[in-house]
């Protein structure tokens, strides 16, 4: 794989996206404590650019999640202890694609860990390729079905580092 020439969205246009969706999850929990779940490793850049961006008490949880390539097992390893029963949790993705795992996580965390609200907060959503409905309340930028990389999103754990978001392409 190669990368695109294309660039699908700039650092500049990101940044700007960051803001105003941290604008709008300050408006919404309006001083209420707030626990950010980012989930590993795509999120990184996008949480710490997130939380700068969010006011008062806000603490942070991670979770790494593996699937497995057949999408019908998921394992999910929180690296926190953190009790999140009846915090309002709000999870931080890089992107959401067919839903599988996310919807996993969801319905996790809202059996076992008892969250007073749960919500959604990617970066990218892809539409075209979910097969199961998952919650997106805050959405960065909807994109087409592409395998896109940069800003935390890799291919083969390269790319992760670049400012914008861009796509590979089969050589």
């Amino acid at each position: 794989m190669k990368l695109a020439q294309g660039i699908l969205f700039t650092e500049r246009q990101i940044q700007q996206r960051v803001e105003e969706l941290a604008r709008q999850i300050v408006q919404d929990y309006a001083g209420r404590p707030l626990v950010l779940c980012a989930i590993l490793k795509g999120s990184i850049p996008f949480l710490s650019d997130l939380m700068r961006r969010i006011p008062g008490d806000v603490r942070l949880a991670l979770i790494e999640m593996k699937s497995q390539v057949d999408g019908k097992h998921a394992t999910i390893l929180f690296t926190s202890t953190m009790d999140l029963s009846g915090r309002h949790v709000l999870i931080v993705e890089d992107i959401v694609d067919t839903g599988i795992t996310l919807d996993y996580l969801l319905k996790h965390l809202e059996a076992e860990r008892a969250p007073a609200s749960l919500k959604v907060c990617a970066l990218l959503d892809k539409p075209e390729a979910r097969r199961i409905d998952v919650p997106v309340h805050y959405r960065g930028f909807k994109v087409p079905d592409k395998f896109v990389v940069g800003y935390g999103l890799d291919y083969q754990e390269r790319y992760r580092n670049l400012p914008y978001i861009t796509w590979v392409e089969p050589e």
